[in-house]
């Protein structure tokens, strides 16, 4: 099967298509300019994703889609309208591949949302799911979730099938943002005021992803058709578990400092860093029921796609 990777060049999409070929697929790498690296290796240029992208080239004789492109959560927002570029770019530009797609005969597109749709955290409520009603609160989830209904549509009326995947975050070799960040600041060995948070975090190693995307490509259209998955590795952690099990990765002894979390809370408040802190203390927790109703189940642990993660990462 021919298969069209968006964002081949990206963390999750250089996994994905590598995975993918090792399986016997055929793969069209799509991304904005050509990496240099050659063109036997199926790639294609596509410039900038919006609604007016030209896919047909990309889409030769493809029939199904991996759609991983787009534009990614926003830590520091400099555009005066964040939300008009995101639907630009997440929802003009999904759903422009999308028709194209179904015009060119591709049966099966499968999109990575985002775990964010769901809603920003589950302290104080049961792990979130497929039957939640979504809860976009930021810029990027509404166009996230304006994208999946949109496909949606586009499944009903041409007969493609849609699987929507919406992950929290993923980490592995290579992993950029806030996880990269955290692993400099355990490698260096620096304090950290973490040592007393109770929260349940879910994450999703990089091989557990592109293990369950090359699935949702393989699978009957029965399984997948309009179906909506929520995906976790299953080893749910706290933010101080976690950074213990990143410095045990890298052969180290975390250096952890019991502060309350409420005087955690109230200090970044006062510092105008409320949003970190509510990524460190608050919980978001996943149940990949559906997914594991399939017969997946992860193809690694999370120490050792830390173990990974960490000898891929360069010292300082």
């Amino acid at each position: 099967m021919k298969i069209l990777v968006t964002g081949a060049n990206g963390f999750i999409g250089r996994a994905l298509s590598a995975d993918l070929e090792a399986k016997g697929h055929e793969v069209a790498r799509a991304m904005r300019s050509l990496s240099g690296i050659g063109a036997g290796r199926g790639e294609v240029a596509v410039g900038d994703i919006d609604e007016k992208t030209d896919w047909r080239a990309a889409l030769e004789g493809c029939e199904a889609v991996a759609h991983l492109a787009g534009r990614a959560h926003v830590m520091r927002e400099r555009l005066a309208d964040p939300l008009g570029e995101f639907r630009r770019i997440n929802v003009g530009g999904t759903l422009n591949l999308a028709r194209q797609a179904a015009a060119l005969g591709a049966r099966r597109f499968v999109f990575v949302s985002s775990i964010k749709v769901n809603g920003e955290n589950t302290t104080g409520r049961p792990p979130f799911s497929e039957v939640d009603i979504a809860a976009p609160v930021d810029a990027y989830a509404i166009s996230k979730w304006e994208a999946e209904q949109g496909l949606l549509a586009i499944g009903r009326e041409t007969g493609m099938a849609i699987a929507r995947v919406r992950p929290p975050l993923v980490y592995g070799p290579g992993v950029k943002g806030n996880f990269a960040a955290l692993l400099r600041w355990a490698r260096r060995n620096l304090p950290l005021p973490l040592d007393a948070t109770r929260n349940r975090r879910s994450f999703v190693a990089l091989e557990n992803l592109v293990s369950f995307l090359a699935l949702c490509v393989d699978l009957s259209r029965a399984d997948v058709e309009n179906r909506l998955f929520l995906l976790a590795d299953g080893e749910d952690v706290s933010t101080t578990e976690l950074l213990k099990r990143l410095a045990q990765a890298l052969g180290k002894r975390p250096w952890l400092l019991p502060v309350p979390e409420k005087a955690l809370r109230l200090t970044a408040r006062a510092l105008g860093k409320a949003a970190i802190a509510e990524r460190l203390l608050d919980s978001l927790a996943i149940d990949a029921s559906a997914a594991r109703a399939l017969g997946w189940r992860p193809v690694i642990s999370m120490a050792d796609e830390l173990r990974k993660m960490a000898e891929a990462e360069p010292s300082p």
